[in-house]
């Protein structure tokens, strides 16, 4: 089935991920605060092959259940973990599509959190299909992804002009840029490149500094 998902956004960015995980090592800096590179990897898997744990990632009060599986991870040997992450779990092996759905995303955030944690990191160019899928899966859940912004937004491609509404309202922001750093900035990601906001000034410094992580 592994077969099926090579073309797949999400495959390759695990995979590019785990290359980056192994080369850097367990200690590397990552953008999530208090996270290096073994708790990155750690809360993949939780979130992947235990998701009774990884509910304390949405759920507040479970929040223990989740850092005590992470904690459990992050004690075997690093190598093996990011082995183990390499491949999807056997359920979304035989569903790519839920694989793509769940972790096109995840993936490709999570990489650039280890890529971006590192002190000599650049933007990178993805292949514009590439860049065409992250924006038709922004487009869509739009309202989703800026379920956590102050006022309203509206997210537009630097390269085409395109525009989503991320958050409905009269005189919204405008944030320009490209798609992956419009992603990243949607998840409040501080390592950002190349945004320029238009609107209210009292809503732009509002959206500035709004703490929008995920």
């Amino acid at each position: 089935m592994l077969d099926d998902m090579t073309d797949s956004l999400a495959l390759r960015e695990r995979q590019a991920l785990c290359d980056l995980a192994q080369a850097l090592g367990p200690d590397a800096p990552t953008l999530c605060e208090g996270w290096d590179a073994q708790d990155l990897v750690a809360h993949l898997l939780v979130r992947e092959r235990d998701p009774i744990s990884s509910l304390g990632n949405v759920v507040p009060p479970m929040s223990g259940l989740t850092t005590r599986a992470m904690a459990r991870r992050a004690r075997r040997p690093f190598e093996m973990q990011v082995e183990t992450l390499r491949s999807p779990s056997p359920p979304l092996r035989l569903l790519p599509p839920l694989d793509r759905l769940i972790n096109t995303f995840e993936m490709v955030v999570h990489h650039e959190d280890l890529r971006r944690g590192q002190p000599d990191w650049s933007p990178r160019d993805l292949p514009a299909a590439d860049v065409d899928r992250l924006w038709s899966q922004l487009s869509r859940g739009a309202s989703f992804f800026g379920r956590g912004l102050p006022v309203p937004t509206v997210v537009r491609r630097a390269d085409t002009g395109a525009t989503a509404t991320v958050r409905k309202g009269a005189d919204p922001v405008t944030v320009t840029g490209d798609v992956v750093e419009l992603i990243l900035f949607l998840f409040g990601r501080s390592a950002v490149r190349d945004l320029a906001f238009d609107g209210p000034e009292e809503r732009v410094a509002e959206l500035r500094s709004a703490d929008l992580a995920v």
